[in-house]
């Protein structure tokens, strides 16, 4: 054997760990740029009409009206402080129609609905905050107008308030609800480089009554429904078309 064989012989072992290392450096900066070049960068909400929620919702529509005595349950100030960082605009309204009945409307808008972070909105914690014992009764889905909406439809109670409760969510133009629905939309538009903004819509009834509550807040919807402009209207309530 070769003194140069022997030599060659030797440095093996110890260039083996040598490449070991760079290639698990090469991996995670092939890695790096793979993920900066698949993360979204299109914000929706910069290239379609804005959401004005005081004004593409208006204060009175068919047969409705604000209330101003009467504010939906807000969050406690420790709540509120982190929605107002994670949401663009919010808005809560009470309505009352000509027998008097009322629906109470909350809406949340955020430009960015990439992440998890506004599930903390979720009214199922929202209720809770405030003392309420909040069950779920059913998740269906809703013609209203010309399109299908999924809600879910809880009940919040605390003492002797009995509030039924329907709510969705937005991704862009697509209606859907917290969890699995969110998230399957959420990596649709990750996939084409898109970052939807989205809404919470939220419509509750006080009444002991379940059923004439969610009929009650059924009309409510059709008819605003009617009354948003019809440039933003699937923002608000998706675009899945009604059969």
């Amino acid at each position: 054997m070769t003194t140069e064989t022997m030599i060659a012989q030797k440095q093996v072992p110890v260039s083996l760990p040598w490449l070991r290392v760079v290639a698990l450096v090469v991996g995670m900066v092939l890695s790096f740029a793979a993920g900066e070049l698949l993360r979204p960068t299109l914000r929706l909400a910069e290239i379609k009409p804005p959401i004005l929620l005081d004004k593409q919702i208006p204060e009175a529509f068919g047969d409705w009206r604000v209330d101003p005595n009467v504010r939906p349950v807000v969050p406690d100030p420790g709540l509120q402080a982190m929605l107002d960082s994670l949401y663009s605009q919010t808005l809560a309204r009470t309505y009352i129609n000509r027998k008097g009945e009322r629906v109470m409307l909350s809406i949340a808008y955020g430009s960015d609905q990439s992440n998890e972070a506004t599930a903390v909105h979720r009214p199922e914690f929202c209720y809770s905050a405030q003392g309420f014992r909040v069950r779920q009764t059913a998740t269906e889905t809703l013609t209203i107008g010309q399109t299908r909406v999924p809600v879910a439809r809880i009940l919040a109670q605390l003492g002797q308030r009995n509030e039924p409760i329907t709510y969705w969510v937005t991704l862009d133009e697509a209606a859907t609800l917290p969890g699995l629905g969110r998230k399957i939309q959420q990596i649709r538009y990750g996939l084409k480089g898109e970052i939807p903004d989205g809404m919470l819509v939220r419509v509750s009834s006080i009444s002991a009554d379940e059923s004439a509550a969610f009929q009650l807040q059924q009309v409510f919807l059709e008819q605003m429904y009617a009354a948003v402009p019809s440039e933003v209207r699937g923002r608000y309530f998706g675009v899945r078309p009604a059969l």
